[in-house]
């Protein structure tokens, strides 16, 4: 299949193109490096001629809810209308785990893309994934004051982006994909705590010294994510590596 990944060099999204691409598929890489936007259209039209599907991986940059709103929102719609035109058979969309429950912020940002795309022209297959192990190395980051790190102390069922990617690609590629549900959800093996995470990553790493948890319960769902929304439920599809796993092999 001839398959347009937008995102295609973050996190998620690399994972893809060297899926796909190891499976003999011809990938379009759809970013603004490569010359195309998805916000403006620029480049749009050229990049999906002759695509029969588009996974759609890219991230906004920021947690404020309405730009990223502004941001997912306008990605998709202009994906879809210049999908309508290339011919586009299927669109792929990667979301967040129970999306849906959360009133503001990031999260309710990715419930309205989630929207407008089921909307859309072109049938859409959407994946919620649990966070990535991955976040741990970037809350590390985020909370970073001197030689301590401040990381919320959340509940989540962590899972490896390269695994979430395979998943991805077989929705764009498998026989009878286009008669799976509309939304389907995969997380880790295993509950984690977020905290611990980042202990166990920073002493891998040997930096920062301290990682200390921290609660926010300014946040409109605070209760809603103590009380363990980002945990798999029963519908959700659980895949390893194991976060331990994952970090024996991580640089």
């Amino acid at each position: 299949m001839k398959i347009a990944v937008v995102g295609a060099t973050g996190m998620v999204g690399r994972h893809v193109v060297e899926i796909l691409e190891a499976g003999g598929h011809d990938v379009v890489a759809v970013s603004r490096s490569a010359g195309v936007d998805v916000i403006t259209g620029d480049g749009l039209d050229a990049a999906l001629t002759g695509v029969e599907c588009v996974i759609e991986v890219s991230n906004a940059g920021t947690i404020d809810q309405a730009a990223a709103t502004e941001f997912f929102t306008t990605a998709v719609r202009n994906l879809m209308e210049a999908g309508r035109r290339a011919g586009v058979r299927r669109m792929v969309v990667l979301s967040i785990l129970a999306v849906d429950r959360f009133s503001g912020g990031y999260m309710a940002a990715k419930a309205e893309q989630e929207r407008v795309a089921l909307a859309g022209p072109i049938p859409v297959r959407i994946l919620r994934a649990a966070q990535f192990h991955e976040f741990a190395a970037q809350n590390l980051e985020w909370g970073r004051q001197g030689d301590v790190s401040h990381v919320p102390s959340n509940r989540v069922q962590p899972v490896a982006a390269r695994t979430v990617a395979e998943a991805l690609a077989d929705l764009a590629t498998a026989p009878g994909a286009e008669d799976a549900p509309p939304i389907s959800n995969i997380a880790g093996p295993r509950e984690e705590d977020l905290v611990d995470m980042a202990t166990r990553l920073a002493a891998r790493r040997g930096d920062p010294p301290r990682v200390e948890g921290v609660e926010q319960p300014g946040d409109p769902d605070f209760e809603l994510v103590k009380s363990g929304v980002l945990l798999a439920g029963p519908d959700t599809v659980l895949a390893g590596p194991t976060f331990e796993e994952w970090l024996a092999t991580a640089t």
